[in-house]
């Protein structure tokens, strides 16, 4: 028996898999869910839910300080600063490419991190997350946690965001391991949702081999 679930307006621009880009806004700038990692980084805050499974991640590999939280969350205030500041200092095109409009930017969302390998100088805007080492054991262990990396360097054209390694989004489980595995951008699994049939059934088999209709 098929059950109908009515949502409020608002709750239409929540979910772990809301998709935020050039084209759609973000419209909740609200920080009542929003929890810091720990009391190292008690500036750096997520969704409760994106900060625990960001946490489980970093213990699965056994990361210790060697991975660095370097942007969470951000207000509305913080993303306007941080975009007249890169076009101040860097240029329109280079903004253009790696920071976000101001109400655009997944990170007002609480569900977006950007990462950095631990070093003396880690550039904010650009971090140093390489496919190698303990940052690719990170990108290997996230999606079995929630967490996607972005904005992929052949999806650029679909994103409307240059490649960008350091920057995860958390979509949940199994969300993310099914973008991950099926290649999808988040803006293509939107659209690989939106044609789900009633008598079509996708079925994602989990590592516990549980099957589960998405």
């Amino acid at each position: 028996m098929m059950k109908t679930i009515t949502l409020s307006k608002e709750q239409i621009y929540q979910g772990d898999l809301l998709l935020v880009n050039a084209q759609y806004p973000y419209r909740d700038d609200s920080r009542k869910f929003y929890v810091s990692l720990d009391s190292r980084y008690a500036e750096i805050f997520l969704s409760r839910e994106a900060a625990n499974a960001l946490q489980l991640v970093f213990r699965k590999i056994s990361s210790g300080n060697a991975i660095i939280p370097v942007s969470g969350y951000r207000s509305l205030m913080e993303q306007t600063e941080i975009y007249n500041t890169s076009l101040k200092d860097n240029g329109e095109e280079f903004t253009r490419k790696y920071v976000a409009l101001p109400n655009h930017s997944e990170h007002q969302t609480g569900l977006a991190i950007d990462l950095g390998l631990s070093k003396p100088d880690i550039d904010f805007i650009r971090p140093d997350f390489p496919y190698d080492g303990i940052c690719e054991k990170f990108r290997q262990a996230a999606p079995n946690y929630g967490f996607i990396q972005r904005y992929a360097k052949d999806k650029e054209s679909i994103t409307g965001i240059s490649h960008e390694p350091w920057h995860f989004r958390y979509v949940g489980y199994p969300h993310s391991k099914i973008i991950t595995e099926q290649g999808f951008s988040l803006e293509e699994y939107t659209e690989f949702i939106k044609n789900y049939r009633d008598n079509c059934r996708f079925i994602f088999t989990a590592i516990c081999e549980k099957e589960i209709e998405t």
